[in-house]
């Protein structure tokens, strides 16, 4: 495995979107209480008193929808601004995000991740859940936002699902041919939420990467990421296409990463729930970040173990979190 130094910050279950591979449609969720979140203290604590400590060096913002959590701008000050850390980025709906992106970017996150599912209004808005008309004008205006406030990498998070959006994978992917944007396709995942679409299933990366090589030709790219994707490019274009296979293809062997939930919970395999810790309610127990950091090193070194590898069917499984509660 590689080592693991990369830890996926949720900063709130709530979003102002319900997107259907995120929040399964119709069910009640119960969201975490304002009491039950980890503190802005409680999260600088366990990064600088346990993560960091045992190696932890790149941190990504996530939710529910990050942009939600009141104070955020200076949440990323506090986190950019410590020495250990060597990358800070976010991954956002971009909905809140125009008018922010300039402050949080002088903030210090340099990397953000948008989520973009379809260049088409009524097909975004049947995706996110037909919240108003409006969102994908505001969405695309966060992104122009981002764009110009200088974020470089400046990627574009696609979830591709089967005769809702497969239809624009090459429009999608056109968006890098001009710009220096990465587009990152991203096969659906049925975490908690495993009757959706499953008598369709997901679209694999390869059969999307031969559409994408029978238009314009396709070469591996020598741009790498942090996290698991294959990185390619259209020929001559200025961004980089990346492929997240984690139903058709197993990367855990290249895992670097655990999940903290905003409630803190630590989460070392998103496919799998074994070895959870509960380091909220341990803090507030007054057990010392000394006794965390053993524990949290345990589970590094079992890790591996805990990986979920197998990847027969991408509608099985039961999960007592959804991707929005997990923080993705």
């Amino acid at each position: 495995m590689n080592q693991v130094d990369y830890l996926r910050i949720s900063l709130i279950d709530r979003c102002n979107f319900r997107c259907q591979y995120c929040m399964p449609e119709g069910a009640e969720l119960n969201y975490i209480l304002q009491q039950q979140l980890l503190t802005d203290d409680e999260l600088l604590t366990l990064i600088q008193e346990v993560f960091i400590p045992i190696g932890f060096t790149r941190f990504r913002l996530t939710g529910g929808e990050p942009l939600l959590r009141p104070g955020v701008v200076e949440l990323v000050r506090k986190i950019a601004n410590l020495p250990q850390t060597q990358d800070l980025a976010m991954t956002t709906n971009g909905f809140l995000l125009a008018p922010m992106a300039q402050n949080l970017y002088n903030a210090g996150l340099k990397r953000i991740n948008i989520s973009l599912d379809s260049l088409a209004p009524d097909t975004f808005e049947q995706i996110i859940g037909n919240h108003g008309r409006g969102r994908w004008q505001q969405v695309w205006a966060g992104i122009q936002a981002a764009y110009h406030a200088g974020f470089d990498p400046l990627k574009l998070n696609v979830v591709v699902i089967p005769g809702v959006n497969d239809h624009e994978i090459l429009d999608l992917a056109a968006l890098t041919i001009d710009k220096q944007w990465h587009v990152r396709f991203i096969e659906f995942m049925p975490i908690g939420n495993d009757q959706l679409f499953s008598d369709r299933g997901w679209i694999s990366s390869a059969d999307l990467r031969h559409s994408i090589r029978e238009r314009w030709g396709l070469t591996e790219s020598q741009i790498r990421g942090n996290g698991p994707a294959d990185v390619f490019q259209i020929p001559g274009a200025k961004g980089t296409l990346g492929f997240i296979s984690q139903m058709s293809e197993c990367f855990c062997d290249r895992c670097n990463r655990m999940r903290l939930s905003a409630d803190g919970w630590l989460r070392p395999c998103l496919l799998n729930e074994t070895g959870q810790i509960d380091l909220k309610t341990c803090l507030r127990a007054g057990v010392s970040t000394a006794q965390l950091q053993q524990q949290v090193k345990h589970i590094l070194d079992i890790k591996a173990e805990i990986n979920f590898k197998q990847r027969d069917s991408g509608t099985v499984g039961t999960y007592t979190r959804t991707m929005s509660q997990i923080g993705g």
